[in-house]
C-alpha cells in the first residue's frame, strides 16, 4: 500500500494510532535517519583509509590517533544504531512498531517522536531502569 504524507504532516493523537499515514510518518524519519548515519560512516571511513599518519612530532601523532578512537567509537555507536533503526523498520513490516514489547500498550508519540527506536513505553522503561539500578547496587 503506498501512502503519501504531507511534508507539514504531524503524528496527532486525535487519530487513530498507528494509522497507515502515521505509520508512513515514522517509516520515512527512521529511513532519513539511516541513510544519513551510513553516510556519515561511510565518509569517517574513506577518511580514515585515506590519512596514515605521517606526523612526526610524537604529540601531534598522539592527538591524531585520539581523534581516531574517538572516531571509531562514535561510528561504532552508529553502527548499533543502524542495527536498532533496522529492527524498528522490521517491526513497522510486522505491525507491531509503536507498541510497548512488554504491554502491548501505544508508546507516546511524544516519546516515538524523541526516539523513534523505541520498543518500550515511557513506564516500562522506568520500570526497566529501576530494576538495573536495583541489580547492579546488589
Amino acid at each position: 500500500m503506498n501512502v503519501t504524507v504531507p511534508p507539514d504532516y504531524k503524528p496527532g493523537k486525535d487519530e487513530e494510532f498507528m494509522n497507515p499515514k502515521m505509520v508512513e510518518y515514522f517509516r520515512q524519519k527512521l529511513m532519513v535517519w539511516r541513510t544519513d548515519l551510513v553516510q556519515e560512516s561511510n565518509s569517517t571511513l574513506q577518511q580514515l583509509q585515506e590519512g596514515g599518519i605521517v606526523e612526526a612530532d610524537i604529540a601531534d601523532r598522539a592527538s591524531i590517533e585520539t581523534e581516531r578512537s574517538l572516531e571509531l567509537r562514535t561510528r561504532d555507536r552508529a553502527r548499533k544504531l543502524i542495527i536498532k533503526i533496522d529492527d524498528a523498520l522490521e517491526r513497522i513490516d510486522c505491525g507491531t512498531y509503536g507498541f510497548c514489547e512488554e504491554t502491548d500498550d501505544p508508546i507516546s508519540l511524544s516519546r516515538l517522536e524523541a526516539r523513534p527506536i523505541a520498543t518500550l513505553s515511557l513506564e516500562a522503561q522506568e520500570r526497566h531502569e529501576r530494576m538495573e539500578r536495583t541489580h547492579r547496587d546488589d
